[in-house]
């Protein structure tokens, strides 16, 4: 894979994994228009152009749902990571064989780790009680790939590194807010414990035994000696 192919597929694989049919649309409008050599022909053909752009419009709305937008998301697990893939593979089919697999790999698995960060923010968006929220990161999410990629296209290595700082402060921003998520839990936890609706973990430890084990059932009575004990004896032998 050249040099001059990397910042534009690893570009289009962050893209992809955020809306990948605005990162469709943007590759297939820029080379039927402005025949940008770089770019395959395969994507500015019409019946591509015509699919990615009603299923960018079906996304657009559905990304602006509280809850659907998640639904959505949990659906193109494997459909972005597999079109970052095929726009890498598209971008690097002139290539060597090694070189092109590279290329094909470098956009899915940008894509795959773009996807993650997108709905794991996402979901927490979701926490919100009003939906204005979601609408404006998904407005901004729209109109940030369609930028960057309108960059990749004139500037690649630009695009390149601007698509890097954001999946690193996405990816940063995820990780802090799964931190808090954890506090709370152990917040709701130790309020439960104090309220009475939860059983404390130490006790839930002990009551399970060292490793998860069962608890020895408890010891019952000492057997008093005065009284006599039932002989294990069917019947009286004598002696």
């Amino acid at each position: 894979m050249g040099t001059e192919l990397i910042p534009l597929v690893f570009t289009s694989g962050w893209a992809s994994g955020i809306n990948a049919y605005a990162a469709l649309l943007v590759l297939g409008l820029a080379e039927r228009f402005f025949g940008f050599s770089q770019i395959p022909d395969a994507l500015g053909r019409t019946d591509v152009l015509v699919g990615a752009g009603i299923l960018f419009v079906i996304e657009m709305v559905a990304d602006k749902i509280p809850y659907v937008d998640s639904l959505w998301d949990s659906i193109h697990t494997v459909v972005r990571p597999a079109v970052g893939a095929t726009i890498g593979y598209l971008l690097g089919h002139d290539n060597a064989a090694l070189a092109t697999a590279a290329s094909a790999a470098t956009g899915g698995v940008t894509a795959f780790i773009s996807h993650t960060v997108k709905a794991g923010l996402r979901a927490a968006v979701n926490t919100s009680p009003e939906p204005a929220s979601n609408i404006v990161v998904s407005t901004g999410e729209d109109l940030t790939v369609t930028g960057v990629m309108a960059l990749a296209v004139a500037h690649p290595w630009w695009a390149a590194g601007i698509a890097f700082v954001l999946l690193a402060a996405g990816a940063y921003l995820l990780y802090r807010l799964a931190g808090r998520l954890r506090r709370v839990k152990r917040r709701y936890d130790a309020w439960g414990e104090r309220v009475g609706i939860a059983t404390p973990a130490g006790r839930s430890r002990r009551a399970r035994g060292p490793r998860g084990s069962r608890a020895a059932p408890p010891a019952g009575p000492e057997p008093d000696p005065a009284v006599e004990q039932p002989s294990d004896q069917p019947f009286d032998q004598e002696r």
